[in-house]
């Protein structure tokens, strides 16, 4: 079955030149969306991969209506093709069920995984230099050593509740429980 996923970005966008590029095509149904493309929740794309089966076809007019970088646009047709989903884009012409569309987007896979690479690559580097310097990576403490015994102390006194002693050292009661574990205890203990 062929389906078809037009999106436009604002209010004042129309949809009727991707709906007659898609009707054309033969799409038996078309899901409608006005989104951003760089949104990741989008509601009508995620009716559409409820509603898509093995042997079916997204239809879209162009590869920015589906997504607007490449990681976004690899990890769908990745999604897809897991799903036994085949990809049609009219303009640029690319469709995943002939070889030559499968080609396409072997090579624009390939270009996502180099550039995933370098990322990767570029952050370790990053992190040694650092680490070079003196510096550790990771978020700082979010409760110095003065915190942790003002913590303690208000701990003592059983009428002071754990999200007090979160509240004045503005924290949440997660990370009072985290860095002491004896006041989950004492939490468990009262109920």
């Amino acid at each position: 079955m062929l389906l078809g996923y037009a999106r436009v970005s604002t209010l004042d966008q129309d949809f009727a030149l991707q709906l007659d590029a898609l009707k054309v095509a033969g799409c038996e149904r078309i899901f409608q969306e006005k989104a951003s493309g760089a949104k990741e929740d989008r509601p009508e794309l995620s009716r559409f991969l409820d509603h898509a089966r093995d042997g079916d076809l997204l239809v879209v007019w162009k590869l920015d209506r589906l997504a607007r970088s490449l990681k976004q646009l690899v990890l769908v047709l990745e999604d897809l093709g897991k799903r036994g989903i085949g990809f049609r884009c009219l303009a640029p012409a690319i469709d995943t069920t002939t070889p030559e569309g499968r080609l396409v987007y072997s090579i624009t896979g390939a270009f996502a995984e180099f550039e995933r690479e370098i990322i990767s690559q570029r952050t370790r580097a990053g992190l040694k230099a650092a680490l070079a310097r003196g510096r550790k990576g990771g978020r700082p403490k979010a409760l110095n050593t003065d915190d942790l015994a003002k913590a303690r102390a208000m701990l003592r006194d059983p009428s002071i509740s754990v999200a007090a002693i979160a509240k004045v050292l503005g924290v949440s009661r997660v990370t009072i429980y985290s860095y002491l574990p004896e006041a989950r205890t004492r939490a468990q203990q009262s109920v």
